[in-house]
């Protein structure tokens, strides 16, 4: 009984032992305290037909969080990334906003993907003085309402349309031009900033027709186009719809050079188009990230770290991040080191100069927009991804 009562003892100190261990194993403090945690969010489509760019944005904005997690906890602050699956839905994306913002831990979101959910969705952001940095967002209205928290890094359809109507009409020397839209506020808004290019550049429209977010059959569309006989087919929509379009094209042998905008940026559009996809030209809102050093030792980092390969709006992601960090950086330190007001990191955001990230320079102006921002033409001669570099276009 002796020995047992001993070995009771024993196990008894261990036991007080491995407690005090464990209290010395929780997050680290300053003066005893836990430190105040500041949240971002994202907002972007993780399930549903866009998830895989919405995944992208995710995982590089989580990346550059965890780069600076330090480097902020030495500033007296616990980072914390908190996503958000708005579905590529407008109704989810509010839904979404309004938890978001009731969370005063909550500073800033990293998103949109859809400019159809961010329109709304940054109604409520500006209710609550919660800033918004977009990787992806190109409809005008995004920004033409002046809202003081809507930015974005990415150039503006009104600028990208253009663009690949120049390319269309005076590379490429389509002059009769069929156009496809997905009826979404991203789809019709680059598609008829497209069609203003073209035609200013002298091409004939000969349809501008919308299918259904989630249609699969697009025999009837493609019937008009073979009966108009264009030079040129050129789509405003997303990747899940247009691969399907291009693949069915190409069936119907419609051979001509189709072209389309950042929604066509993706690995997923070839999945889905195979083979069809060659003779299929793109602008994009972001470019190639192997063109330089820092693109190439973030693509490697990114690929270890997540055992995928980057595509560019990984880099967009991380951009924006970086982008919302230093704003937030930049109101603490104007609040004397203390933890800073919505509206202080909104203000901080918004006045954010010459920050320069792995692909981009940021400068906001009065309404939100990048002044450093570019358009990208890109040539998918194989099936494959990422497609080739053509050429970029000043905003």
């Amino acid at each position: 009984m002796k020995v047992k009562k001993s070995l009771a003892l024993l196990l008894a100190g261990v036991l007080v032992v491995g407690m005090l261990v464990g209290c010395g194993s929780k997050p680290k403090t300053t003066g005893g305290k836990d430190l105040p945690i500041i949240k971002i969010a994202t907002q972007t489509p993780l399930s549903g037909g866009s998830a895989a760019i919405g995944e992208v944005i995710k995982l590089g904005a989580q990346l550059a969080l965890d780069d600076q997690k330090e480097k902020f906890k030495e500033l007296g602050f616990e980072l914390q990334l908190v996503p958000f699956d708005d579905q590529a839905d407008p109704k989810k994306g509010v839904a979404n906003a309004q938890l978001i913002g009731a969370d005063k831990s909550i500073f800033a979101v990293v998103g949109h993907f859809n400019s159809g959910v961010a329109i709304p969705s940054s109604e409520v952001y500006e209710k609550y003085s919660i800033p918004m940095v977009s990787p992806a967002n190109s409809a005008t209205e995004v920004t033409d309402r002046g809202l003081k928290t809507v930015n974005r890094i990415v150039a503006r359809d009104d600028s990208q349309g253009p663009a690949g109507a120049d390319y269309a009409v005076n590379t490429l020397k389509a002059k009769k031009i069929f156009i496809v839209q997905d009826k979404t506020a991203y789809g019709t808004g680059l598609a008829k900033a497209f069609e203003k290019g073209a035609e200013d550049a002298g091409a004939e429209i000969l349809g501008f027709e919308g299918i259904t977010l989630g249609e699969k059959d697009f025999n009837g569309v493609l019937n008009q186009i073979l009966s108009k006989k264009p030079d040129l087919v050129y789509f405003g929509g997303i990747y899940a719809e247009g691969g399907l379009l291009i693949k069915q094209a190409r069936e119907k042998g419609i051979n001509i050079p189709i072209m389309g905008g950042d929604g066509l940026d993706s690995s997923t559009l070839v999945e889905i188009a195979g083979d069809a996809i060659k003779n299929t030209y793109i602008t994009t809102l972001a470019g190639d990230p192997a063109e330089s050093e820092a693109g190439k030792e973030f693509m490697e980092r990114y690929k270890e770290i997540n055992n995928r390969d980057a595509e560019a709006y990984s880099v967009y992601g991380y951009d924006t991040m970086g982008v919302v960090l230093k704003g937030i950086e930049n109101a603490i330190t104007a609040n004397n080191n203390k933890l800073p007001t919505r509206e202080q990191v909104r203000d901080a955001v918004r006045g954010i100069k010459d920050y320069q990230g792995v692909l981009t320079t940021v400068s906001f102006d009065d309404i939100g927009d990048n002044k450093y921002a570019k358009v990208f033409i890109f040539n998918y001669k194989e099936a494959s991804y990422p497609p080739q570099l053509e050429g970029e276009v000043e905003n």
